[in-house]
This record gives C-alpha cells, sequence and structure tokens, in this order.
C-alpha cells in the first residue's frame, strides 16, 4: 500500500532560487522531524555549509532528528544506501525524504527514477514536486532558461521568494507568467524560507478545474502544453490502460508528465495514475477519495501535441477494447 512507503518530496529550483534557505527552515519544524534529505548535485560546488554543519561526511545529522546525504553521482544508488544504514541502525530512523535538486537540474529523470526502478518504487513514493521561483530575477530566468521553465511546469506545487528583494508590482507580473506556464499548480510565498511546513510535506488531491473530456488549459513557447482530462462516470481500467500504452508507445518520450486520479469501475478508492515520458508508475488504489467528488482528475503536461488528437486515439482505443475486457 502507498501508505506504507516512505513520501518523497522533489524540491526544484534555478541557481539562487532559495531552495536551501527553504529547506532549513522546513527542518527546524515539527513537520520536518525525522526528515532525510538527498542535495543531489553532480558538480564540484560544496553543498550549503549551514546545512551540512561545514562536513564533509556523506551522511550529515543534523538538528530535529534529521540526517543529510550529499550524492554526486547515483540518485538510486543513495537512496538505497539510506534505507540498508537505516535497517541497520547506522543512521536514524526517518519517515521522509527531501531531494534538494541541483539548480540547473532538468526534474524530469528525477521524478522518472522512482517509476522505472521497480524496487525503489517499492520503498519511495513521490508525494511532491516543488518549484521555488526567485522574485528578484525569476521573470528574466523564466525567458532564457529552459531548465527553469520545465522545473516550473512540472511542479505540484509554486513557492515564490525573495518578495523583499523584489521591486513593487513584480509579484504580480511573475504570477502571471507562472499561470501561463502551469495553471494547475498552487502559488505560495516565502520571505527568507519562512512557509507553512505543510506545503512541503502533504500534497492533498489536486484541484484542476472541473471539466468534461478534455480542455486545453495552456501552451508554451517550448511547444509545451497541458489540459485535463475529467470525467464523471466510471472507468474501465483494461480500456483505460490499452489507450495509455497506445499513447505512451506512440508518443513516449513528449509525454513529460500526466498524473491525477481516476475513478475505476469496481474500485472503492481512486486510482493514482503517474506517466513520465515512455514509463508508467504501476496505478495504486487509495483507501478513500480526498473530496466528495468522485471524478476522474488527470492533468497532462506534453509536448507538440495537440489536444484534440490525444483525446481522439484515446476514446479510438478504449472504444475498440471488447466489451468482456472492460467489464
Amino acid at each position: 500500500m502507498r501508505g506504507a512507503r516512505i513520501p518523497v518530496t522533489v524540491i526544484t529550483g534555478f541557481l539562487g532560487a532559495g531552495k536551501t534557505t527553504l529547506l532549513r527552515h522546513f527542518l527546524n519544524t515539527p513537520e520536518g522531524e525525522a526528515t532525510a534529505v538527498v542535495v543531489n548535485e553532480f558538480g564540484s560546488v560544496a553543498i550549503d555549509d549551514a546545512l551540512l554543519r561545514e562536513s564533509s561526511d556523506e551522511i550529515t545529522l543534523l538538528g530535529n532528528g534529521c540526517l543529510c546525504c550529499n550524492t554526486r553521482s547515483d540518485l538510486q544508488n543513495a537512496l538505497r544506501s539510506l534505507v540498508a544504514e537505516r535497517a541497520q541502525g547506522s543512521v536514524p530512523h526517518f519517515r521522509r525524504v527531501v531531494i534538494e535538486t541541483s539548480g540547473l537540474a532538468d526534474p524530469g529523470p528525477i521524478l522518472q527514477t522512482f517509476i522505472s526502478d521497480r524496487a525503489l518504487s517499492e520503498e519511495f513514493h513521490v508525494e511532491l514536486a516543488l518549484a521555488v521561483i526567485d522574485a528578484a530575477s525569476g521573470l528574466a530566468t523564466l525567458e532564457w532558461s529552459a531548465e527553469a521553465r520545465k522545473q516550473v511546469i512540472l511542479a505540484d506545487r509554486l513557492v515564490i521568494s525573495k518578495l523583499d528583494l523584489a521591486n513593487e508590482g513584480v509579484e504580480q507580473r511573475l504570477r502571471e507568467r507562472l499561470r501561463i506556464l502551469n495553471p494547475h499548480a498552487a502559488i505560495f510565498t516565502a520571505i527568507e524560507g519562512k512557509l507553512d511546513p505543510r506545503t512541503l510535506a502533504v500534497l492533498g488531491d489536486l484541484q484542476p478545474a472541473r471539466h468534461d473530456g478534455f480542455v486545453a488549459e495552456a501552451s508554451h513557447s517550448d511547444g509545451i502544453g497541458s489540459f485535463v482530462f475529467s470525467e464523471e462516470a466510471p472507468i474501465a481500467w483494461d480500456a483505460f490502460a490499452r489507450a495509455m500504452e497506445t499513447l505512451i508507445a506512440l508518443r513516449g518520450p513528449d509525454l513529460l508528465r500526466v498524473k491525477g486520479f481516476l475513478n475505476v469501475a469496481g474500485c472503492r478508492g481512486p486510482v493514482v495514475v503517474h506517466v513520465v515520458q515512455h514509463v508508467a508508475h504501476p496505478p495504486v488504489e487509495l483507501a478513500a477519495w480526498p473530496d466528495t467528488e468522485r471524478v476522474s482528475r488527470l492533468v497532462f503536461i506534453t509536448r507538440n501535441m495537440e489536444e484534440h488528437k490525444v483525446r481522439d486515439l484515446l476514446n479510438a482505443v478504449r472504444a475498440l477494447v471488447p466489451t468482456a475486457a472492460v467489464q
């Protein structure tokens, strides 16, 4: 069951956005207790001294029952090592992992890691992807940096930092730009890293706008677009799965992220669907719905894919599935 696995929060954000400051504040709250922090850096630059307490050890004890692992190599090996050392008692027990990515990192491969590695997905599940945007320079960065745009597009939540350093009127313009790039993510603000810690620790339910069928939501200068699939009637899992398999086979690299809940016929709770490019995570049925509406809600983030063509393909494949397979 999903509840038995270790939840993972992935924090992204361009260079200097304030990721480490935000994380340090989180670790000093009750919600941040027993957190394992993986600093996913691949360059030669040292990790924040204050976070690591000026230690060069690979794993460093922090305050509040937390520990920090500094990896410049393989993320999968680092996570496996943390689990193994926790079982051996050589590191303190932790109940959550936060991954702080490099400022230049594309979060897509990190999200895909937890889907493609079955052994890893038995131990962990990505609960939340969060992107931090610097109010002082964020607008300019989003204009020239494809990595910064992708960090925003693939996030579940967005945090605007350093508002105290920004000029008047910048916040509104930045919010408008963020809503264009990612209309589904809630936007929060943080000054000096101060933010409700639940923003980093609890995903809650997805709240895209309610629509019938597919509705185009946004398009971006990089050919990236997003739309919501919403359907009230229960969905036959076999038919939907075969439709998604066809879409992945045809356009897998352009399915940047598909995430949400399905109201599957015969299931009491919602079924969580998570696809990153050509890899689909095994579906997970939750014990209960997060709200009173038993409505399928999937957010598609795609590249150079027209919404109506995706709709037509999925509808056609679902219609061709034999009746016996959907009962």
